[in-house]
């Protein structure tokens, strides 16, 4: 798909997002038929996107080093191209800031109720169609159109998403007739987002590995995007979300975690091994204040 008219920023912001999230969307359908409650489709989101800007994005930090903006390239075709990812990058990211943000600020009276989903679900569109614009600008500049092979990759996403949509439905019945243990419908939401977050991983370690740090935030980044706001939106739409206690926490680790990533992309280009090293501590400090404190 990059070779058909998206860049490596626009594939990980529009195309894999879909195809890592689709797990999480199909989720809120379960969950919203009665398999569960909206406060496990919000533990899965938080779940989902702490892990991706924390975890998997300083594994391979810590790996390989992740560099977005190569400082010895002396290309001027590709020193360009770096900084144009670079900006979408600072771009993509400042979105989980503003996301984050929104969610905060409608979860204030402790509930999502079906108004703030609508607000949320709206901010996800116009977000979408922002990139969307983009891709069909850049193409123009660049005298390059969308193949129509596009069509067969959407075709095999929706068979996959069949698949999908049978296991989950599976997996969360299950588990909801487990009453004790870790493993039951107590830690739904925690189980699930666990699960639904292994694509993410296999993303991120694969380009991770092909040094494509590009493609591995954008794709961490762009995913977390489908779970806030839009699977919050929508699950709201079904019935009201009680907020749980360790919301606002989970929040503003995302949003300083989002503001340390833009400053070192900004400044440095690149996520240090050692800042890699702190992100998976962080991740640790998430897992204690959620599941054990």
């Amino acid at each position: 798909m990059g070779r058909r008219g998206f860049g490596g920023t626009a594939l990980g912001t529009l195309v894999m997002p879909y195809c890592s999230g689709l797990g999480n969307l199909i989720f809120v359908v379960v969950v919203g038929k009665g398999h569960g409650s909206g406060a496990d489709v919000l533990v899965n989101s938080l779940v989902n996107n702490v892990t991706n800007l924390t975890l998997l994005l300083g594994l391979p930090a810590v790996f390989w080093g992740m560099t977005v903006v190569d400082q010895k390239c002396r290309r001027k075709k590709e020193v360009e191209f770096q900084q144009i990812n670079r900006l979408s990058l600072i771009l993509t990211i400042a979105a989980v800031l503003f996301f984050s943000g929104a969610a905060w600020a409608l979860a204030q009276d402790g509930v999502l109720d079906f108004g703030d989903g609508l607000v949320l679900i709206g901010l996800f569109v116009f977000w979408q169609a922002f990139q969307v614009f983009d891709v069909l600008k850049t193409n123009l500049s660049k005298k390059q159109a969308l193949s129509r092979w596009l069509l067969l990759d959407i075709a095999l996403l929706m068979m996959g998403a069949i698949g999908l949509y049978v296991s989950i439905e599976w997996l969360v019945e299950w588990l909801s007739g487990l009453r004790s243990g870790f493993i039951s419908a107590d830690q739904l939401g925690w189980l699930s987002g666990w699960l639904m977050v292994l694509p993410n991983a296999l993303l991120a370690l694969y380009y991770g590995w092909k040094r494509r740090a590009d493609v591995v935030y954008s794709s961490q980044v762009g995913d977390g995007h489908i779970c806030i706001p839009l699977c919050i939106g929508l699950s709201a739409l079904y019935h009201s979300i009680k907020v749980p206690e360790f919301f606002s926490f989970a929040l503003i680790l995302l949003s300083v975690v989002a503001v340390v990533h833009v400053v070192l992309i900004g400044l440095w280009g690149r996520l240090p091994r050692w800042m890699g090293g702190v992100l998976i501590l962080g991740y640790g400090v998430f897992i204690y204040k959620g599941l054990i404190a």
